[in-house]
């Protein structure tokens, strides 16, 4: 056993000196991969981790907490009326408005909790697959017609998915219906209507603090305007959340305005010291959260405020290190493609232009493959699409790029199989693949 151990340290010494006595660093495409790996590094770390993940850990923190688990199977428990469970899942992105990172440790409290696999993986899809914000963009930019085949295909997709994988693991899901038939539950300690006001208003923070900019020549839509005072309605939803943690989880209002005055001081001073507007955001929402973990961790009055950011903690420390490890890969394999940023990764991206001309069998599996394992911030698919289709990409595969792409990322995939364990995992990554295929010859056929 040990002299198995000491082969093991050997073969990791020496596969390390290989990749460092053969570096082709003197290659232009290989340095031009590590700058892309880099850039969007530092691009997710500035405009995706602060506003979108953490707040929405602390969303999982709150279904793992205070949403009972009588509400999760109620809604989503193998034993939950189907037409229910999956119709609540299958659109839940349109309010949820997230992309396939920040889905995932909302998808993992509610599988906690003992949501049926079905209704979970359609959850899972349909969370960054139905973003309503995303759906618009792309019916403005790529056309009506593919915004219509996108939501069609979305809503299909999380439905068709989540039954597909509730029939083939049906024992486990029988064993499941099973044991929760048996459960106790207990009695409510809120009304159903504190805790969702509490889970909304936190919904409602991370959906405008990450309102995407419209077009450059879009200056008079509601969307513009919405964009224009996002972090005004932001304030004002935390004004929301400053009520709830008084009046719903009983917390101190001594402690809650030290809060909000510690947020609102950090604000005004990041506007004034800090002349970039996309990294002033950030030092008010760090100062927020810092302070919300802080009077929740040492309040006294109810210990599941204690549990509710020790939970959100454990998702952050599962959820993490593989979403870095899963964004410096695709990185270096697919590049990095944000706002005016296009850096090419070691696959060149003529190479993926080229290989999804037309709308064969083969270009839209390509297209789907590529979307599944490039990982896309919520609203950047649009942008990096219409770069496609100027060079040559199909619709067809283009809308199978778009079926595959937002719901699924490497990173993704890395969390996924911690969850669901690898064989789920690759199953559902199957079902998406597949899908998007034929969804994108069908659609190419017409259009």
């Amino acid at each position: 056993m040990e002299t198995r151990k000491e082969i093991k340290i050997l073969v990791w010494i020496v596969i390390l000196f290989v990749v460092a006595f053969f570096l082709p660093y003197e290659s232009t495409r290989f340095m031009t991969a590590v700058v892309a790996t880099f850039d969007l590094v530092k691009w997710y770390a500035r405009e995706h981790v602060v506003l979108c993940l953490l707040p929405a850990f602390f969303i999982a923190g709150v279904i793992s907490v205070f949403v009972s688990q009588g509400s999760v199977l109620k809604y989503f428990g193998a034993n939950a009326k189907k037409w229910l469970a999956y119709s609540v899942a299958s659109v839940s992105g349109t309010i949820l408005a997230v992309c396939s990172c920040t889905i995932l440790p909302l998808f993992s409290s509610i599988h906690k909790r003992g949501a049926g696999l079905g209704p979970a993986v359609a959850f899972l899809y349909s969370g960054p697959a139905i973003n309503i914000l995303a759906i618009i963009l792309t019916a403005r930019i790529l056309g009506f017609e593919m915004g219509v085949a996108r939501i069609i295909g979305a809503v299909t997709f999380a439905v068709v998915i989540g039954i597909v994988m509730s029939l083939i693991y049906r024992k486990e899901e029988k064993a499941k219906r099973e044991e929760q038939m048996n459960i106790i539950l207990p009695p409510e300690k809120r009304p159903m209507w504190q805790t969702s006001f509490h889970f909304f208003t936190l919904v409602l923070i991370l959906v405008f603090a990450n309102w995407g900019s419209p077009s450059s020549d879009d200056t008079s839509s509601a969307w513009y305007y919405i964009w224009a005072y996002k972090w005004y309605i932001t304030g004002f939803f935390s004004l929301f959340l400053a009520y709830s943690l008084i009046f719903i989880l009983k917390i101190k209002w001594q402690w809650v305005l030290g809060a909000v005055v510690a947020t609102a001081i950090s604000a005004l001073l990041a506007t004034h010291f800090i002349s970039d507007p996309k990294l002033a955001p950030i030092v008010p929402m760090l100062v927020g959260i810092a302070a919300l973990s802080i009077i929740t961790l040492y309040d006294k009055r109810d210990e599941e405020n204690r549990e509710w950011t020790l939970s959100s903690w454990e998702f952050t420390k599962q959820i993490m290190p593989l979403l870095a490890v899963g964004v410096i890969t695709a990185g270096f394999l697919l590049g990095s493609t944000h706002d005016d940023v296009a850096i090419p990764g070691i696959i060149p991206n003529e190479w993926i232009a080229w290989l999804v001309g037309g709308n064969s069998v083969f270009a839209n599996f390509f297209a789907s493959i590529v979307g599944a394992f490039m990982y896309f911030a919520t609203l950047t698919e649009v942008p990096i699409l219409q770069g496609l289709i100027a060079s040559g990409m199909g619709k067809g595969p283009a809308l199978a790029l778009l079926l595959a792409g937002p719901s699924l990322s490497l990173p993704n995939m890395l969390v996924i199989r911690g969850v669901m364990g690898t064989e789920k995992t690759l199953v559902y990554i199957v079902l998406v693949v597949i899908m998007a295929t034929i969804s994108g010859m069908i659609y190419g056929s017409f259009f």
